[in-house]
């Protein structure tokens, strides 16, 4: 036998251990015949159903002299060559004047829509999709759907009554338990910023707002139109549930539009408020189906939440500068006021259900703080008890004025405002104030109007309880220190939405909050900070439930949204289809 080279000596070397490797492997599928559990699969992202694609408009293409030149006969006649250059350059004019109408429709397209927008202008499917969305808003306005106050002094209880709460909050954990995921969907196409859940109890109907200004609908419990081919051999886990539809009501589309918050009207809940980056706030109606704009800021501060007052008449703005602008929706937009009740940004504001002339606010300068608006109107120069549509207007301050057919605004700065607190006549504008560690990212009345539930980058959850002496007292607040502090991670970061703890609507139920946590789950704790449930499921679920709200009737239900645009309905598991 000739002897090997050192190459082929490596070569069989080589060969012996790979078939040695292939030996081994050989003890895996003998471990899997031993009923060897495998690891479990990560969670599978729902998957979309298939949208059709929507033609987009060829702008017409610039071409060159030397391109558009015909062939040119070279015995035509001068008459003929007058012909054919004028020919020549009136086909020359008409692509000059598309192609300039053409990129006129494109910068249009980049700027905020003021014009008021029909359903088929929103919806970006076809008009059958758009025939199902009027009949899902056909369907809720039968009812009135009334925002409701809750008791101020329920769920009060007294030293000795403390088997009472402890029966309350333990009936409440039991509801609570039993939610699951019942259903999921790619509801908006961008990250989730916004939500809030309509008050009727017959469907699941649940808004989300996205990044680049797209309200989703959810219909969470609907028959979803997707019908699956023979061939598809699709999980029922990861496939879509309910039927949703996405509006652009804001523009453009782009992340200068986001939607910063939803809410209903508190007399009927028919319409939708949106707020956006677009420096707008838009209403769209159920009834007529129309999106129209109800206010538009002349300043560079972006709106970053809204509020209502029980009566749906006045709304609180709050923007990206300190401002917080009051809004009367039954007089023009002239009749608009801004008040500086901060340096820099304020973030969240709400208003009190039970006290309406308390709002509170919530700022990057690390305070959350209570303010009394009757000192405001005081400050304007109108009786403190006076409705603002019946207030006098006038003012010594400078009016800011825009086109005189459309609005002007009465300006306050943070100087005047701080000035006219340090004065005896403001004593009682500011009711009570707290400093975070580090920036306040929200705060909120709860439904009775006597608890306030803070976040903050500081990594804590906060709880205040006010009686109702200390509301009623015209004077500053004696002590506002929360009797409650939580660790909770509230480190976003950048691709996921701030954490804020929202409120349950539900005035019937024992006070509780719902808070998304960075570990994929969705947490829930009473009005006293005890941790209830924290909902999650890894098989399904693999990415930050950052935004979340709760039903205003119902008890067992909790919607979650996160960065990608998929949406979790969270409910018992018997409830199926509508």
């Amino acid at each position: 036998m000739p002897k090997l080279s050192q190459y082929e000596l490596e070569r069989e070397a080589n060969i012996a251990r790979n078939r040695a490797l292939m030996e081994d492997l050989e003890l895996s599928r003998g471990a899997s015949n031993l009923g060897i559990a495998k690891p479990k699969p990560a969670a599978k992202p729902v998957q979309p159903a298939k949208r059709k694609r929507k033609e987009t408009e060829e702008l017409p293409r610039r071409q060159s002299a030397r391109l558009r030149k015909s062939v040119v006969d070279p015995n035509e006649t001068p008459a003929q060559r007058k012909k054919r250059l004028e020919k020549e350059e009136a086909l020359r004019i008409k692509q000059e004047e598309a192609r300039f109408e053409a990129e006129e429709k494109a910068r249009t397209a980049k700027r905020p829509r003021h014009e008021d927008l029909v359903l088929h202008k929103l919806v970006e499917q076809d008009p059958e999709d758009i025939s199902t969305l009027d009949t899902v808003f056909k369907s809720v306005v039968d009812e009135s759907h009334p925002r409701r106050i809750g008791d101020f002094d329920a769920f009060e209880y007294d030293d000795d009554s403390d088997k009472r709460e402890a029966r309350e909050v333990a009936k409440l954990r039991e509801k609570l338990q039993s939610l699951k995921v019942v259903a999921r969907a790619k509801v908006n196409q961008n990250r989730i910023y916004s939500a809030a859940y309509h008050p009727e109890v017959s469907k699941d109907l649940i808004f989300f707002g996205d990044k680049h200004g797209e309200l989703g609908i959810w219909d969470a419990r609907a028959a979803p139109d997707e019908v699956l081919d023979d061939d598809e051999d699709t999980e029922v886990g990861t496939r879509e549930g309910g039927k949703y539809w996405r509006l652009q009501c804001h523009w453009p589309a782009s992340s200068k539009s986001s939607i910063t918050s939803i809410k209903f009207d508190p007399v009927n809940a028919h319409t939708v408020y949106t707020t956006s980056y677009d420096r707008t706030i838009r209403s769209l109606s159920f009834t007529t189906g129309v999106s129209q704009e109800v206010y538009a800021s002349e300043n560079d501060a972006l709106i970053n939440n809204v509020d209502l007052t029980p009566s749906g008449n006045e709304m609180w703005i709050c923007d990206g500068a300190g401002g917080a602008t009051h809004l009367d929706l039954r007089e023009r937009q002239h009749k608009v006021r801004r008040y500086g009740l901060s340096d820099i940004k304020i973030g969240c504001i709400s208003v009190n259900p039970s006290r309406p002339h308390f709002i509170l606010t919530a700022s990057n300068n690390r305070t959350l703080k209570i303010w009394d608006i009757r000192k405001l109107r005081v400050l304007a120069g109108e009786s403190p008890d006076a409705t603002l549509s019946t207030a006098a207007t006038s003012s010594p301050l400078r009016k800011r004025k825009a086109d005189s057919a459309k609005r002007s605004i009465v300006e306050y700065s943070h100087d005047v405002v701080t000035k006219f607190d340090d004065s005896e006549e403001g004593v009682g504008l500011l009711r009570g104030d707290y400093a975070h560690d580090k920036s306040c990212s929200s705060a909120y009345w709860d439904p009775r109007g006597r608890q306030v539930v803070s976040t903050s980058y500081d990594n804590n959850i906060r709880l205040w309880n006010l009686d109702g002496p200390t509301l009623d007292s015209s004077d500053p607040f004696e002590s506002f220190r929360p009797f409650s502090r939580l660790r909770h991670d509230c480190q976003t970061g950048r691709w996921v939405t701030i954490l804020r703890a929202q409120w349950s609507p539900n005035p019937d139920a024992y006070p509780h909050f719902t808070i998304g946590n960075m570990k994929h789950s969705l947490d829930i704790f009473s009005g006293k900070g005890v941790p209830l449930v924290r909902l999650s499921d890894p098989s399904r679920i693999s990415a930050v439930q950052a935004v979340t709200c709760s039903h205003p009737n119902i008890v067992e239900r909790a919607v979650s949204g996160n960065a990608s645009g998929r949406c979790v309905l969270w409910a018992p598991e018997d409830v199926g289809s509508s």
